[in-house]
């Protein structure tokens, strides 16, 4: 714990991640491009810095938790960021992008002796108070041990090794979320059809997610509780992420020649209610 960890991006996610690590004991330098965020976590006694290069050392470990995959790829492409993590360092990568984006950037890092391992969350904010986020990494294997510390620091409660390819984790976590939200899209329309034929939506879903009947997930259980308080509401109107992520599945399928009708269908209807939100 006496290594200095640099964190890039302190939104949602990264902010919690980064608090994790403070009250693990390790020293942090964080970069953030609104840099009001990063004043909690200087209370607290993390460093804070005015360009992203300033958040890495030398043959350090430097994390980022980005939007997508332009944003990830700005950063590593800004001036000074790989010739200063150079050889032993080590770029956390735990955004949701694309898979062929996380073999860019991995071919990147290798040509300045560094290395990329791709760690992305299951789990929002408060999962991450709770210290039960699920972590798929990839990436080479000295260095997944080096950084599997830092990932239950953060509040990964099941980290789970998905090999030296970098893009495997990343895929599972495209896979996952396609789950997701084809789950929360389809409870609502279910809870909307008990609710309309005079069945009581709560004991619906008290019924089916209460173990151990049919769907015992968190999933069901916490996209459920949100919908039964309004059924007609979309679970995820709120967040323009569903619709990135469902997108980035999409897209990999089709560099695979896979069709994909349910997830072009959900496109659809997070459009929509994007336009309506």
């Amino acid at each position: 714990m006496n290594e200095t960890i640099g964190c890039i991006g302190l939104g949602n996610l990264g902010l919690p991640l980064a608090r994790n690590l403070l009250k693990a004991g390790y020293a942090l330098r964080v970069y953030n491009r609104t840099a009001s965020k990063a004043e909690p976590l200087v209370a607290q006694g993390a460093q804070q810095v005015s360009r992203p290069v300033d958040a890495v050392t030398s043959g350090g470990i430097v994390v980022t938790i980005l939007w997508g995959d332009a944003s990830v790829e700005s950063i590593v492409t800004s001036e000074g960021f790989l010739e200063q993590l150079g050889p032993g360092g080590i770029h956390l990568a735990m955004s949701t992008i694309s898979p062929e984006m996380t073999k860019k950037l991995a071919a990147m890092h290798a040509q300045h002796g560094s290395v990329y391992v791709e760690a992305p969350i299951f789990g929002g904010s408060e999962a991450a108070v709770a210290q039960r986020l699920w972590i798929p990494f990839a990436g080479p294997q000295r260095a997944k041990e080096r950084v599997r510390p830092l990932l239950k620091a953060m509040g990964g409660q099941g980290i789970v090794d998905f090999g030296e390819e970098v893009g495997a984790a990343t895929l599972v976590k495209l896979v996952g979320n396609f789950l997701i939200v084809s789950a929360g899209q389809s409870l609502r329309e279910a809870l909307s059809v008990a609710e309309n034929n005079g069945v009581d939506p709560k004991a619906v879903l008290d019924m089916l997610t209460t173990a151990p009947t049919l769907f015992p997930s968190p999933i069901y259980q916490g996209h459920g509780k949100r919908i039964v308080e309004d059924t007609q509401a979309a679970p995820f109107r709120q967040s323009k992420i569903p619709l990135k992520d469902v997108t980035l599945f999409t897209k990999t399928a089709q560099q695979v020649e896979l069709s994909t009708p349910i997830a072009h269908l959900l496109s659809d209807l997070l459009r929509s209610d994007e336009a309506r939100a």
